[in-house]
């Protein structure tokens, strides 16, 4: 005889309700010891009636000591959840970080005038653009240098030039 598919939602007879409680819950008491016995695994479960009474069944020495072993775990596995997260959000970066180390090396190559192959007019005249911008910042850096450096020297020809009069009225003091 072929037994039908049963429709999960709540039997609304109370006998048969119960009568389906009563078998069920044994039928899962009796799954739960073949699965510790058959594959040695440490099994607890807890039903409580729709009145309320308590069934249980461990396969360890007591359910007390595999819940608090369960708490642990879960414990264990937050931690590690957290971590994880730790973990993917460094990979994120690192990949960002990547992508943008790759970006300013394309970028430096173009610079420099290699890899234009691939380049598009607007890009090449954005390019243009940056070196000439780099170009005039680069050349005022170098005319300051250059003015503080006339400066220094004619500082310094100042000095010589103040030097040479001392010693030259020195030389006209000691001829005289």
């Amino acid at each position: 005889m072929v037994r039908g598919k049963t429709e999960m939602k709540r039997i609304e007879n109370a006998t048969s309700r119960q009568v389906t409680f009563s078998k069920r819950r044994n039928g899962l008491l009796k799954k739960a010891f073949e699965l510790s016995v058959l594959c040695d695994a440490e099994v607890a479960l807890i039903i409580f009636s729709p009145r309320g009474k308590l069934y249980e069944f461990s396969s360890s020495s007591s359910i007390p000591k595999t819940v608090e072993r369960y708490q642990k775990r879960i414990q264990d596995l937050g931690s590690n959840h957290k971590r994880d997260d730790n973990s993917q959000q460094s990979k994120d970066e690192t990949y960002a970080l990547a992508r943008k180390i790759e970006h300013l090396e394309i970028s430096t190559r173009k610079m420099l005038g290699e890899g234009l192959d691939a380049s598009s007019i607007e890009e090449l005249q954005q390019l243009e653009n940056q070196l000439d911008r780099s170009l005039m910042k680069i050349r005022a850096k170098k005319y300051q240098l250059l003015r503080e450096e006339i400066e220094k020297l004619k500082e310094k020809e100042r000095n010589l030039i103040a030097q040479n009069k001392m010693l030259m009225e020195k030389c006209f003091n000691l001829t005289i």
